[in-house]
C-alpha cells in the first residue's frame, strides 16, 4: 500500500491529507487486481473546514468582475485541452468507459467551459419600463453564496465541470464532493483550476462518504445551494434536508428513456441509435436508451437487425482501441445489472442475447456483463419501469404511434426520449406530448450541447436546468433596482 497514492483533499488552496486514517481502494474495473489509488473517507470536521473556507472566500470572489472570472475559466479550459490524453486515460482506468468515449466526455467539458467562460461578459439583467415618470428599473444577477456540489461516478469529468464552471463564473464559491470511486479525475479537475490561478478557498475538494461529507454539505447552514446528480432516493433526501434551511436545491436523478421506432423510419439509422444509446458507456448514463419501443409491423425486422449488429460488438478493456464497451464501474453495479437480468427472465420477457457475466480469459478480473437484449417486454414490467444503469435493452412492441407515446410516457422518469420517423407530423406531435425535458428526433436520447439546457421532469429533476444560459437561474439571484431621479417626494398611492 505504501507505494500507491492516497489522494488528498484540497482546502483553501492546499492539498491536505485527511486526518481520518480511513481509506477505500480505487481499482480498475477492467482489471480489479490493479489498485489505482486510495480514497480517504474524510471527516465531517474536514467538510466543515472546507465550508468555512468557502464562506470566507466568497466576499472577495463575488466582488471580482465577472469578465475576470471568465478569463480564469478560459485558462482552465486551455489547460484541460493540453492534458486531455492524461485525463482521458485516468477516466477510462477508474470508471471503465472506452477511451474514445472518455475523450468525448472531456470534449463536452471543454465545450461547457468555453461557453460558460464567455458568459462572464453576458451575465445579463434587464431593463424594465416603469409606470412612474423619471424612474429607471433594472435587474442584476448576483451569486447566491457558497455552493455544495455532489457528483456521480458515471461522468466524472463532464458533470463536475458543468457544475463548477457556472458556479464559479457567477461568483459563487464551491465545496466539491465527488464519488469515492472516481477520485483521480476529481483531483485532476481541481489541479487544472488551481493551475489556472483561481484564488485559494474559491474551489475546495473533499473526498468521503455521502453519510459523512454529503450529509454535512446538505445540512450545513453556510451552504446556500446544493447541486446533486445521482439516484432518486438520495436526491429526494438532499432536497428535503437542504430546503429546510432554505438552501437552493438542484437535483438530476435518472431516467428510463424511450427510443421509439415507427414503421416509416430508417431502420439502419434506428439500430445504430439503439445500440449506441443502450450500450454506449456500458449503459451507465441517465440518458441511456434502455427501452426500444417499436411498431409491431417492423418489430421482427428491427430485432433481427439489432441482433446482427450485436454480433460484432466487442466488450473489453476500454484502453484498447478495438473495444466497443467496457466493464461496469464496480462489483455493486455489476450485481445490480445481473439482478435486473434475472428479474426480466422471471417476468417472462424473452432474453434474446447476452444476460451473463463474462469471466473467461481477458474478462477474469473485471466487472464485465454481456450486452443484453430482451424482447416482448411489457411496459409494466420492472425492467421497463426501473433504471438498471447497465447494458440492458428492453424491446417493447406496440400497435401504433399513439400506443408508443403512451408506453414512452408510462414511467416515473422524464429525462430524455427519441423518435425515429420520416413523418414530420408525428415527430412534432411527439415533441409536444413526450413527458421529458429533452427530445431527439432521428438520433438517440443521449448527449447534449453546452449552450442548451439539460434536465428532466417528473422523478428525474428538481430545480432549474443545468447547462446553457438557464444554468444561471440556479447559480444566481436576481436583484431588482429602482432608481428615482425625480428629486421629489412621491405623491399619491405607493404600492
Amino acid at each position: 500500500m505504501s507505494s500507491i497514492q492516497t489522494v488528498k483533499n484540497y482546502i483553501n488552496g492546499k492539498w491536505i491529507a485527511s486526518s481520518s486514517g480511513k481509506t477505500t481502494a480505487n481499482t480498475n474495473p477492467a482489471h480489479t487486481d490493479e489498485v489505482l489509488c486510495y480514497t480517504p473517507l474524510s471527516t465531517k470536521e474536514e467538510a466543515q473546514e472546507a465550508i468555512a473556507v468557502a464562506k470566507a472566500a466568497f466576499p472577495s470572489w463575488k466582488s471580482t468582475p465577472a469578465p475576470q472570472r471568465g478569463k480564469l475559466l478560459f485558462k482552465a479550459m486551455h489547460l484541460l485541452q493540453e492534458r486531455i490524453e492524461d485525463v482521458a486515460a485516468a477516466l477510462t482506468k477508474e470508471e471503465g468507459k472506452i477511451l474514445r468515449e472518455a475523450k468525448g466526455e472531456i470534449q463536452r467539458a471543454l465545450n461547457i467551459m468555453e461557453y460558460t467562460a464567455g458568459e462572464g461578459r453576458r451575465l445579463k439583467g434587464s431593463t424594465i419600463p416603469s409606470e412612474l415618470p423619471n424612474t429607471f428599473i433594472y435587474t442584476i444577477r448576483q451569486p447566491i453564496g457558497p455552493i455544495g456540489l455532489i457528483t456521480p461516478w458515471n461522468f466524472p469529468v463532464a458533470i463536475p465541470i458543468w457544475k463548477i464552471a457556472p458556479a464559479l463564473l457567477a461568483g459563487n464559491t464551491v465545496v466539491f464532493k465527488p464519488a469515492t470511486i472516481t477520485p483521480i479525475t476529481a483531483q485532476k479537475i481541481v489541479e487544472i483550476f488551481e493551475a489556472a490561478g483561481f484564488p485559494a478557498g474559491v474551489l475546495n475538494l473533499v473526498y468521503g462518504s455521502g453519510s459523512a461529507i454529503g450529509d454535512e454539505i446538505v445540512n450545513n447552514h453556510n451552504i446556500h445551494g446544493v447541486s446533486f446528480t445521482g439516484s432518486c432516493e438520495v436526491g429526494n433526501t438532499v432536497y428535503s434536508q437542504a430546503s429546510r434551511h432554505n438552501a437552493r436545491v438542484q437535483c438530476e436523478m435518472g431516467g428510463k428513456n424511450p427510443l421509439i421506432v415507427l414503421n416509416d423510419a430508417d431502420l439502419k439509422l434506428a439500430v445504430e441509435g439503439a445500440i449506441q444509446g443502450g450500450f454506449g458507456s456500458t449503459g451507465q448514463r441517465c440518458t441511456a436508451a434502455s427501452r426500444v419501443i417499436v411498431e409491431d409491423s417492423i418489430a421482427d425486422t428491427l430485432v433481427d437487425m439489432m441482433l446482427m449488429r450485436m454480433e460484432n460488438f466487442k466488450v473489453g478493456d476500454g484502453m484498447k482501441p478495438e473495444t466497443d464497451m467496457g466493464p461496469c464501474v464496480d462489483e455493486n453495479q455489476m450485481n445490480t445489472v445481473l439482478k435486473y437480468i434475472d428479474i426480466g427472465k422471471g417476468e417472462n420477457a424473452r432474453l434474446l442475447k447476452g444476460g451473463k457475466r463474462l469471466t473467461e480469459g481477458l474478462y477474469a478480473k473485471g466487472y464485465f456483463v454481456e450486452p443484453t437484449l430482451f424482447d416482448y417486454v411489457l411496459p409494466t414490467m420492472r425492467i421497463a419501469q426501473e433504471e438498471i444503469f447497465g447494458p440492458v435493452i428492453s424491446v417493447i412492441r406496440v400497435k401504433d404511434f399513439e400506443a408508443a407515446v403512451a408506453a414512452a410516457n408510462g414511467v416515473q422518469f422524464g429525462l430524455s426520449a427519441s423518435l425515429y420517423t420520416n413523418d414530420l407530423s408525428k415527430a412534432m406531435k411527439f415533441v409536444d406530448n413526450a413527458d421529458v425535458g429533452k427530445v431527439h428526433v432521428n438520433s438517440p436520447p443521449i448527449g447534449g450541447e453546452a449552450q442548451a439546457p439539460f434536465g428532466g421532469i417528473k422523478a428525474t429533476g428538481i430545480g432549474p436546468r443545468e447547462c446553457g444560459s438557464e444554468t444561471f437561474e440556479f447559480y444566481t439571484e436576481i436583484k431588482t433596482v429602482y432608481v428615482d431621479y425625480t428629486g421629489k417626494k412621491r405623491e399619491g398611492n405607493i404600492y
